[in-house]
């Protein structure tokens, strides 16, 4: 092991974020082997920056470094170092070596405080070593907005570390803002306290922000992408020690390549006044540079309506899902999303849907069903068939190194089909943006699912969201109102950062505060330029953000105080115009919007309601109009039936398919009408196209489909694609028929685990054939066994379940006997647990339903007529109690035909 393998390691792609250049850091060269082990380095910022590191070697052996201010110790990392299989690397240490270069670096974004970005940092690689041998690296960086530490363990094969030693802390008491308590979600309530009191916490999440006088530190970690665990803070109570420990403890391990061996991530201080800290890019410029192209053109930010918060039930209703494709349609939003709760019988409706509408369709995930590489390889190429843009992925509840692995494994396969991605139940974002930039947020924050905050609105900006973007999914006018005002709501859009921004109100929420449409029609989601125009952590903040020309800028503060400023010197050059909306009323229950002109330089006085805010748009006078916000051109009245909508036929049968495509408002021109087809299938002829087509004029085409003999059964779309032009502009529409090849219908009886299933859907993993639920892995399941009764055949669920299959209307009845599975009364700590209401379907109409059963009810007996019944569709429903444990048993269900 040699101190040349080290060095080499510090300027290997593990560790930097950018072009190095070799040329020696002024102020900060090698000093030799410092007298009796003992020594201090400066490692000198960029010039102007003000900001030093200090590392100290001290007479025991242990090391720290200061970080430096204008000549004063802001915050120290003391007693740096590993233990684990290279050692005792804390204490006993001598000084070997020392490296020092120049790193620098241009890259692009696709989210965050701005798209361009540059930086300019010192690093130098210390190399200590122990009374054995063992060396530890240690590298400092000095940015203009902070400095930040790295250790490096070298050399090939595996390094495992039981503990990571340093901690923080801040020169001396003073205020700061933190979690209550670590996390693992970050979904900890934020509040403020003191460096020495720590809210009475001992484990605290990242960010914590401290101040120091006019100076702030943000403490926090870069590069976590599975060479190591996150961490967290552990504060020491009554004293100003923060140590970094590792997630719950548990050893790290990771194995060094052939060329070099293994970087930690970044600790983090970003430094400056608040204006510098809330700008900093820090975190991002110290990732590991982009794996793919940022400018690649599926790779889209934007705004997006979401139906969940406001209307919980909604995702599992395709009808209501379209209302709020439309709430994004009329909005100018990009997306809408799907949360939990969508089916995949109806989700690829619904994207063809969005898409004529020009919106686009994020689908929820759980991390369980994504968690395997067989898992990705089964469900990522059927996203992108369905024509889905992205997804939400959540419930991951972890820091482990294994989940930080998995984000790494989830965004290299999303990539390569083209899917962007947002974590929710995530962890913190620590640079992962930039070095996977079709991730577009992270929600690790306690936004507004839960509840509002008036103090928590404004200590966020200040600090989870410095380190990447935070999906709050906020700007809701329908709940809680007598927390904050609607204008607060509003200014939230511009104030947190997300690469997707949910718009999480009801249409009808929308609806009813007009006022704010056109602002949340104008508020982008990609961002040129931000700064921090005045405020205070807990008590009000009021930032600005660039896209193009002109400034958007939201105001909001945490009970009553005077008037928000909002300065106009530097945004625009001259005369302003600005659009406000503002609290209307003392109450905030309301919005107006005011247009005004400015002189250059002045300063507006903006009163808010208690809890209240604004939001502003501001342009040069000299723009044209006499408005900042711009109209939102209307997209073509185009409607596209397809007939069918959904129909039976068998094997080497034929089906007339017909779509109807009409533009109620204007003339089109170059309309193509597609058909679609299943692999195998053939149609009598391809794509017809009308030269022209008057407003309110239809074009109909029908095509007769032939079905393969020897195809599957099961359920097929037969999507109909249209493109078309109005004017200069460039549209698609689609539609689409469903059709269920069919099995040959039924005689006898048979147990419906025997049957062909034309549809399946399952709460968590498959559907289990003569097996319980188990967990998320095929086959993993039980004996069915209900109230310990244990039956032989069977159909296994997780609500909300179910399963579709044909009985081509030859049967008369259909019997089982339902329940929950006894497997979830061996769930350490839960006993009794499942809720599950069992619903049976025939062709699309309820022909019976159980109430809602739990584990005390045994099972159930059902009998149900079924006579003429073509399609039997079996659901368990979850009982409205959140769906853990909801195992639901359709045991030794038969029908007889």
């Amino acid at each position: 092991m040699t101190a040349v393998s080290v060095i080499a390691l510090a300027a290997s792609g593990l560790v930097v974020g950018g072009t190095a250049s070799a040329a020696p850091v002024t102020g900060a060269t090698a000093a030799g082997d410092p007298p009796d082990g003992v020594g201090v380095w400066r490692v000198d910022g960029p010039r102007g920056s003000g900001l030093d590191g200090v590392l100290r070697l001290d007479d025991a052996g242990q090391v720290t470094l200061d970080v430096v201010a204008d000549g004063a110790t802001v915050l120290s990392a003391t007693r740096l170092g590993l233990r684990g299989s290279d050692g005792d690397l804390t204490t006993g240490l001598t000084f070997v070596s020392r490296q020092d270069r120049r790193v620098a670096d241009t890259y692009a974004m696709t989210t965050g405080k701005s798209l361009r970005r540059s930086y300019d940092h010192r690093e130098s690689v210390f190399t200590f070593e122990d009374a054995a041998g063992a060396r530890l690296g240690i590298a400092v960086r000095v940015a203009r907005d902070g400095v930040a530490y790295r250790y490096l363990l070298d050399g090939p094969g595996e390094h495992r570390v039981d503990d990571e030693s340093g901690a923080w802390e801040p020169a001396a008491d003073g205020p700061a803002w933190m979690q209550r308590s670590y996390a693992v979600n970050y979904e900890a309530e934020w509040a403020t306290t003191t460096a020495v009191e720590g809210h009475g916490a001992t484990s605290v999440g990242y960010p914590v922000l401290f101040q120091q006088g006019d100076r702030y530190a943000l403490v926090t970690e870069s590069d976590v992408r599975g060479q190591w665990s996150g961490t967290h803070l552990a504060h020491e109570p009554g004293t100003l020690r923060y140590s970094v420990e590792l997630f719950e403890g548990r050893p790290v391990t990771s194995s060094g390549a052939s060329a070099g061996g293994v970087a930690s991530p970044w600790r983090v201080a970003v430094v400056g006044d608040l204006p510098g800290v809330v700008g900093s890019n820090l975190v991002d410029d110290l990732a590991t540079p982009a794996a793919l192209d940022p400018g690649a053109d599926w790779i889209r930010p934007g705004r997006s309506s979401w139906s969940w918060l406001t209307d919980p039930a909604s995702p599992r209703d395709e009808a209501r899902q379209r209302d709020f494709v439309d709430l994004s349609a009329r909005n100018g939003w990009e997306y809408v999303l799907l949360d939990e709760g969508w089916d995949a019988t109806w989700v690829p409706r619904t994207v063809r849907y969005a898409h004529t509408r020009g919106v686009d369709v994020i689908v929820w995930f759980h991390n369980r069903d994504l968690r395997t590489q067989e898992q990705r390889d089964e469900w990522l190429p059927r996203l992108k068939a369905w024509g889905v843009s992205g997804l939400k992925v959540d419930f991951m509840d972890s820091d482990s190194q294994e989940i930080h692995q998995w984000y790494e494994d989830v965004a290299r396969d999303t990539a390569r089909y083209e899917l962007m991605l947002n974590f929710h139940g995530s962890a913190l974002p620590t640079g992962l943006q930039r070095t996977w930039p079709h991730i577009m947020s992270y929600e690790s924050v306690r936004g507004m699912e839960n509840g509002v905050s008036p103090e928590r609105n404004v200590v966020v900006p200040f600090t989870r969201n410095v380190v990447g973007s935070m999906d709050f999914t906020p700007v809701v006018f329908s709940r809680d109102n007598d927390k904050t005002s609607r204008a607060q709501q509003a200014a939230m859009s511009v104030v947190y950062e997300s690469g997707w921004q949910h718009m999480s109100d009801r249409p009808e929420g929308y609806d009813a505060e007009p006022a704010a449409l056109p602002f949340l029609r104008n508020v982008p989601a990609r961002w040129d330029e931000v700064r921090l125009l005045g405020g205070t952590p807990g008590r009000d903040a009021v930032l600005a953000r660039r896209s193009g020309d002109r400034w958007f800028v939201g105001g909001l503060r945490a009970g009553s105080g005077a008037p928000l400023r909002l300065p106009l010197a530097g945004l625009v050059g001259g005369a302003a115009v600005v659009d406000l909306l503002a609290d209307d009323g003392a109450d905030g229950s309301a919005t107006v919007h005011t247009t005004v002109r400015a002189a250059a330089g002045q300063t507006l006085e903006i009163p808010t309601a208690d809890n209240g805010g604004f939001l502003a748009v501001v342009c040069a006078a000299t723009r044209p109009g006499a408005s900042c916000l711009d109209e939102i051109e209307a997209r073509p009245a185009a409607a596209l039936d397809v007939e069918p909508v959904e129909a039976d036929v068998e094997p080497g049968g034929t089906v007339e398919v017909t779509a109807a495509f009409t533009v109620a408002d204007r003339d089109v021109t170059r309309v193509r009408l597609t058909p679609d087809l299943p692999a195998g299938w053939v149609a009598d002829h391809g794509t017809e196209t009308v030269a022209r087509l008057g407003a309110g004029r239809t074009a109909r085409v029908t095509w007769r489909v032939q079905v393969p003999a020897d195809g599957a059964t099961g359920t097929f779309e037969l999507p109909v694609d249209v493109g078309y032009r109005a004017g200069r502009e460039q549209f698609t529409a689609a539609g689409q028929a469903t059709l269920w090849v069919t099995p040959p219908s039924l005689t006898g009886t048979h147990h419906v685990s025997d049957l062909d299933w034309i549809d399946e859907t399952n709460g968590y993993g498959p559907v289990e054939r003569d097996r319980s639920n188990g967990e998320a892995a095929g086959g993993d399941g039980g004996p069915l066994r209900i109230a310990g009764v244990t039956y032989d055949k069977g159909v296994g669920m997780h609500a909300t379940g179910s399963v579709t299959a044909w009985l081509g209307g030859t049967c008369t009845r259909f019997t089982a006997v339902v329940g929950i599975d006894d497997e979830v009364l061996d769930k350490p700590g839960d006993t009794g647990v499942g809720s599950v209401r069992f619903q049976v379907y025939g062709d699309g109409v309820l022909l019976t339903e159980t109430p809602v059963l739990s584990n005390d009810d045994g099972g159930v007996p059902l009998d149900v007529d079924v006579t003429g019944v073509r399609r039997l569709r079996l659901v368990a429903d979850e009982g409205g109690d959140g769906k853990n444990f909801d195992h639901a048993d359709w045991a030794d269900a038969r029908v007889t035909c």
